[in-house]
C-alpha cells in the first residue's frame, strides 16, 4: 500500500483489503490524529508498521498483537497513552521496537524476554513503572537498549551490549558489583537513579567504550586510574556524586575526550598539569568540588575548548594568562575561589566568550580588557577588588548592580554605581573642576571642564637624565595650578585652535604645539567633536584617558592630562622636539638612526608597558 501521504485522520477499513493485504505500512510524519484502529490486526502479513511523527492518541490496540510476522514496529513522537498490550508477547519475530516519546504508563510485560531476535528497544520519555525486564537481553543479540526518563526501579538487566541508555530512572543496585563485563558495550548512559558503590577498574575492560556517563547517583570511592587505559573514552561524566582523592593524572591519557564533567563531588588536590594533553576536549567542568593550588598554565594548550568551569573550588594565586590563548572559549567560570592579582591583558584575546564568571575571588586592578569582548553576553564580576570604569560592550550596559557589586574602586553610569570621576589613588588627583549649566533645546545639561595631572612619579637614579622642566613646572604645582587659567593660555596660544598652529593632523584629532606664559611647551591634541549621544561619548572619552593614565613607559609619550568641555575637549601631553614615531620613520635621515635593534626592543618594550 505503500507510504500515504498527506493524511489528516486515521480510519482505515481493513475488510476492504482482502486480497491485496499489504506487506508494508507507512504513515509516519502526516499530522494524523485520532486512535490507532484495531482493524489493522487483521493486517497479517505486515512485517513494517510505520506511524511515528503524528498526533495519535489512546492506547495501542490488542489486536496489533496478531501481527506475527512484523520484524519493525515504530510508534514513536505520537500521544499514545496506557499500557503495553499483553498479546505483544507473540510478536516474537519483532528485531525493532520503538515507542519513545509518548504517554505510555505501566509495567514492560516480563513476556518481551521472548523476543529473541530483538536488535533495538527504544522505551525513553515515558511514564513507564516497576521493573525492567531481567530477561529482555536474553535473545543476547539487543545492541540498542534505550529507558531513559522513565520511573523504572529495580536493578538492571543483565547482558546489555552496545548502546544501553537507562538515564533519570529510579534504578538501584552496586555499580561495582551488579554490571558485568561486556566487551562490546560502547555506550553506557545510567546518569541520575540509584546506584551506589564505587567505581570499579574493570571499566578500563570495555575496550570499545566511547561513554560513560553515571552522574547524579551516589557513586563514592576514588576515581580508577586503569580509566586512563580506555584510550577510546570520548566522554565521561561522574558529576553529583561523592567521590574523593586526586585527579588521576593517567586519565590524560585519554587524548580522544571531549567532554569531561567531574563537578559535584568531593575531590581534592591540585589540577594535574598534564591536562594539556586534552587536545580533543571542547567541554570541561570541575566545578563544586575541594580542588586548590593553582589553575596550571598548560590548561592553555586545550585549544579546542569552549567551556571551562573551575568555579566553587579553592584555587588561589593568578589566573594564568594561558587562558587568553582559548581562541574558542564561549564559556568561562572561575567564580567563587580564591584568585588573585590582576585579570590577564591576554583575556582581550577571547573574543569567541559570551558568559564571563568571575565573582567571589580577590581579583583587583582595572578591567578595561573587556573593551575589546563585543561578544559578551552575560558577565558577573561582584566582589572582588576591581577598579576603574565600567566597559563600554553589551554585556556590562545590561549587568545587574548584582553583577557588579562588591568592587568599591568600579563607577559607571549603571544604578548602585558611583559615577565616574577618572579618579585612581596614588596615580592621579584632581586639581581643578569646574561645573556650568548649558541650556539648549529647553533641557539644561551640565558640562564638565576637569584637569587631571599625574604625579606618579618614579625615582631616578643619580645617572639618570632628569625629566624636562614640564614636570616640575610651578605651573603644575598642586598649590599653584589654575586650570581655568591654564583652559584660557592654550585657547589664546592656539588662537581657539586655528588651523594656522596646527602641526599635525590624526583620525581622531588636530595636534597643536602650545607655548605657555611660563615658557613650558605641551602637544595639545583637540579631539575631533563628539557624537551626539552624550553619555556614550562621555565613556568613550573616559575610557581613552583611563588607558593613557595607565600606561605609563619610556616609549610611550607622556600624558599630562584632558579637558573636556562643551566647547572643546582635548588631551595635553610632553611636548617632543623630534615628532612622533611616525614623522621620524617617515624622514629618511632620522630613520637610519632607528636601526631594527631599536626598532624591536621598542616593540617589545611597548607590549609590556604597564
Amino acid at each position: 500500500m505503500g507510504n500515504l501521504t498527506n493524511l489528516q485522520e486515521l480510519y482505515i477499513d481493513t475488510n476492504q483489503l482482502t486480497g491485496s493485504i499489504p506487506s508494508s505500512f507507512a504513515l509516519n510524519k502526516n499530522n494524523l490524529s485520532g486512535f490507532i484502529p484495531a482493524s489493522f490486526g487483521n493486517l497479517t502479513s505486515l512485517t513494517i508498521l510505520l506511524l511515528y511523527e503524528n498526533k495519535l492518541f489512546g492506547p495501542i490496540p490488542e489486536e496489533l498483537g496478531k501481527l506475527q510476522l512484523l520484524i519493525f514496529l515504530e510508534l514513536s513522537q505520537n500521544q499514545l497513552n496506557g499500557s503495553i498490550p499483553s498479546s505483544f508477547a507473540n510478536l516474537s519475530n519483532l528485531e525493532t521496537l520503538f515507542r519513545r516519546d509518548n504517554q505510555l504508563s505501566g509495567p514492560i510485560p516480563q513476556e518481551s524476554g521472548n523476543f529473541m531476535n530483538l536488535l533495538t528497544l527504544e522505551l525513553d520519555i515515558n511514564q513507564f513503572t516497576g521493573e525492567l525486564p531481567q530477561n529482555v537481553c536474553k535473545g543476547g543479540v539487543l545492541e540498542d537498549f534505550i529507558a531513559n526518563d522513565n520511573h523504572f526501579r529495580g536493578p538492571i538487566p543483565t547482558g546489555l551490549k552496545n548502546c544501553n541508555s537507562l538515564e533519570r530512572n529510579m534504578l538501584t543496585g552496586n555499580i561495582s558489583e551488579d554490571f558485568g563485563v561486556y566487551p562490546s558495550l560502547d555506550y553506557v548512559g545510567l546518569s541520575d537513579n540509584d546506584f551506589y558503590g564505587e567505581i570499579s577498574p574493570k571499566w578500563a575492560l570495555y575496550n570499545n567504550l566511547s561513554s560513560l556517563l553515571i552522574a547524579g547517583n551516589n557513586i563514592t570511592g576514588r576515581i580508577p586510574a586503569e580509566l586512563g587505559n580506555s584510550v577510546q573514552l570520548q566522554s565521561l561524566d561522574f558529576s553529583s556524586n561523592h567521590l574523593v582523592g586526586e585527579i588521576p593524572k593517567e586519565l590524560t591519557r585519554l587524548t580522544s575526550l571531549s567532554r569531561l564533567i567531574l563537578s559535584g563531588n568531593q575531590l581534592s588536590g591540585g589540577i594535574p598539569r598534564e591536562f594539556g594533553s586534552f587536545s580533543n576536549l571542547e567541554y570541561l567542568d570541575l566545578s563544586r568540588n575541594r580542588l586548590s593550588q593553582f589553575i596550571p598554565e598548560t590548561i592553555g594548550d586545550m585549544l579546542k575548548l569552549h567551556y571551562l568551569n573551575l568555579s566553587s573550588n579553592n584555587f588561589s594565586l593568578r589566573i594564568p594568562a594561558q587562558i587568553g590563548e582559548l581562541a574558542q572559549l564561549t564559556d568561562l567560570d572561575l567564580s567563587h575561589n580564591m584568585l588573585s592579582g590582576e585579570i590577564p591583558t591576554q583575556f582581550q584575546s577571547l573574543q569567541s566568550l559570551s558568559t564571563l564568571s568571575i565573582s567571589y575571588n580577590n581579583l583587583s586592578g582595572n578591567i578595561t580588557n573587556f573593551n575589546e569582548l563585543r561578544g559578551l553576553v552575560y558577565v558577573d564580576i561582584a566582589h572582588n577588588e576591581l577598579q576603574g570604569p565600567i566597559p563600554d560592550v553589551p554585556a556590562f550596559r545590561n549587568a545587574s548592580i548584582q553583577a557588579l557589586e562588591g568592587n568599591e574602586g568600579l563607577c559607571g553610569n549603571i544604578s548602585g554605581l558611583k559615577p565616574c570621576n577618572l579618579s585612581k589613588k596614588g596615580h592621579y588627583k584632581l586639581l581643578y573642576a569646574i561645573m556650568f549649566p548649558l541650556l539648549g533645546a529647553a533641557v539644561l545639561s551640565i558640562a564638565i571642564l576637569a584637569l587631571f595631572f599625574g604625579f606618579k612619579r618614579q625615582r631616578k637614579d643619580a645617572g639618570q637624565e632628569s625629566e624636562s622642566s614640564m614636570d616640575n613646572a610651578n605651573l603644575f604645582a598642586i598649590s599653584s595650578f589654575d586650570g581655568k587659567l591654564l583652559y584660557s593660555e592654550i585657547k589664546s596660544a592656539t588662537k581657539t585652535f586655528s588651523s594656522q598652529c596646527c602641526i599635525g593632523k590624526g583620525g581622531h584629532g588636530n595636534v597643536y604645539r602650545v607655548e605657555l606664559s611660563s615658557g613650558d611647551i605641551v602637544a595639545v591634541k583637540k579631539v575631533h567633536p563628539l557624537h551626539s549621544d552624550e553619555v556614550r561619548a562621555a565613556k568613550e572619552f573616559q575610557n581613552e584617558v583611563m588607558a593613557l593614565i595607565v600606561v605609563r613607559h619610556q616609549n610611550i609619550v607622556k600624558f599630562y592630562g584632558f579637558c573636556w568641555s562643551a566647547e572643546h575637549s582635548f588631551l595635553v601631553y610632553k611636548y617632543l622636539e623630534r615628532g612622533s614615531l611616525a614623522t621620524n620613520l617617515r624622514n629618511e635621515q632620522a630613520a637610519k638612526e632607528m636601526d631594527w635593534d631599536k626598532r624591536v626592543n621598542m616593540i617589545k618594550g611597548v607590549a609590556h608597558a604597564c
